[in-house]
């Protein structure tokens, strides 16, 4: 919510944020009352329901598998000697920002040796550890050992420290980013780079780039029609740790991936995602990340769009990123990580009452963009909090509650078996998905079985699962804390190596 609001304006905007979640409890209350009540008409409607998502699933699954064939083709090429044939190449940098919370050196290295392994040359990079007040002197200790480590490979080495405490602030990554990224701009100034000359990457600490990402991130900003003008989202893999993170965690991160990866291939819905590149201009034109929300990630693009009335994009990178999948010292602990961490991805939902607030204050974006930003955000988070548990849990609820008469009719006879065609045609999506995610393994290590392999191909049995208690359920969450006010914290997801 805006900071600062008049009484008459703050209920206005009050009411958009209650908007999503009285959409989601309404819908599973019509749907329960309609079983109840009225069967016949659940029925049809489950079967229509469930139909329109077969569909859906066969149209994504076509998008995923042609963004998947470009995944493999692009990283093939010779990004930096496409780089070096593009004339003025050099004066290009990069701004690399690791925002770090309690996190331990092993992470902080792990993300600093993928950098160093760029085909990019490092004489054109800055990196900016971003440690945090409140983590004392073991933060300030992890980025002088980093520093001592890897400072005087790149052009300059800065450590930032995040005071704690600051009035209006959202305590996390936005804070800690926006804090880092106005450090930045001190030395950019100072060593006279123009913003138009510089790319920044806001990274999870737990990022690892693929050793052609700058280059291909640098050709594609140097032959873009409008560069300061658009984000670069590549494709975010939770590989990291993918053999020894649980199973439930496994299918999870892999349903994030293969959904992004279908919003790729339709960029007028694409959003900025977690680690992300964009112009320095950009961001200074919008006075850097939002530092009293959630999910800045997302929010830095609608910055852009608003500032920039409507003019600003996002540019798909069909190159990967990798993470770390939620991971716990016990399986329970991750599976608490796992539903907090999708909770706070699903709290993008913060972005619907920002952008219809904000739209309609301005006059110079089109209603059709409006509108069509406005229903994307709006549908994909209800969808997200209804589908799973509408297709796998009140799908049959209906049919307890049919009368002995109505039990004779042909479509009550036959709905359990066309539900059951329905999610066995389905499938086909579930394959797909078990056979893309086999592929995108890295490496097994030596410490884990080749049986294991067979398991990551069986593990999408757990898709259900899955969607409903780290999707549905912590989305659901999501828009009830926003509706009822209970706004959400920041939460970091702690990287167990």
């Amino acid at each position: 919510m805006p900071r600062i609001l008049q009484m008459s304006d703050y209920r206005k905007y009050r009411l958009l944020e209650i908007i999503p979640g009285v959409l989601v409890w309404s819908s599973f209350a019509l749907a329960i009352v309609l079983s109840v009540f009225l069967p016949l008409w659940a029925i049809a409607f489950i079967i229509v329901f469930d139909l329109f998502w077969l569909f859906r699933v066969l149209y994504l699954m076509t998008y995923l598998i042609v963004i998947f064939r470009k995944y493999l083709s692009e990283q093939k090429n010779d990004w930096q000697g496409r780089v070096r044939a593009v004339a003025g190449w050099e004066r290009i940098h990069h701004l690399i920002v690791l925002p770090t919370h309690g996190d331990t050196v092993d992470v902080v290295r792990t993300s600093l040796k993928s950098v160093v392994a760029s085909s990019y040359p490092l004489d054109k990079m800055i990196i900016v550890i971003a440690t945090e007040e409140a983590d004392g002197e073991e933060a300030r200790s992890i980025a002088r050992t980093i520093e001592a480590e890897y400072g005087d490979r790149f052009f300059r080495f800065l450590h930032t420290t995040h005071p704690a405490n600051i009035k209006g602030e959202v305590a996390g990554k936005g804070a800690n980013t926006a804090w880092a990224g106005r450090k930045a701009k001190e030395l950019i100034d100072e060593l006279r780079i123009p913003y138009e000359d510089v790319i920044v990457s806001s990274f999870d600490i737990d990022t690892c780039v693929h050793p052609k990402y700058f280059s291909y991130l640098t050709h594609t900003f140097l032959t873009h029609p409008n560069p300061t003008r658009t984000s670069y989202q590549p494709i975010p893999l939770f590989n990291n740790n993918i053999w020894s993170a649980p199973a439930l965690t496994r299918v999870a991160a892999n349903a994030t991936t293969f959904w992004l990866m279908t919003e790729q291939a339709r960029p007028e819905r694409l959003f900025t995602f977690s680690s992300h590149s964009m112009s320095f201009r950009a961001l200074v034109d919008v006075d850097f990340w939002q530092s009293d929300i959630v999910t800045e990630d997302s929010r830095i693009f609608l910055q852009c769009l608003l500032r920039y009335d409507g003019d600003y994009t996002v540019t798909p990178m069909y190159i990967p990123i990798s993470m770390d999948s939620v991971k716990g010292t016990t399986l329970w602990q991750s599976l608490v990580s796992l539903y907090k961490q999708q909770r706070r991805w699903a709290y993008g939902v913060e972005n619907f009452p920002y952008m219809a607030w904000n739209f309609a204050k301005n006059a110079n974006i089109s209603l059709g963009m409006k509108i069509r930003y406005i229903w994307n955000q709006l549908e994909g988070v209800y969808s997200w909090a209804t589908a799973p548990i509408i297709i796998f849990v009140l799908g049959r609820l209906p049919l307890y509650f049919i009368s002995e008469e109505g039990q004779e009719l042909a479509i009550v006879q036959n709905a359990p078996h066309i539900l059951e065609l329905l999610m066995t045609a389905a499938m086909i999506g579930l394959l797909v998905s078990a056979i893309f995610s086999t592929i995108l393994l890295p490496p097994r290590p030596q410490r884990h079985r080749f049986m294991k392999v067979p398991f990551m191909f069986l593990q999408w049995i757990l898709f259900p699962i899955v969607m409903i208690a780290f999707g549905s359920i912590p989305a659901t969450d999501a828009q009830t804390r926003l509706m009822l006010g209970k706004y959400l914290g920041f939460w970091t997801t702690k990287k167990v190596r």
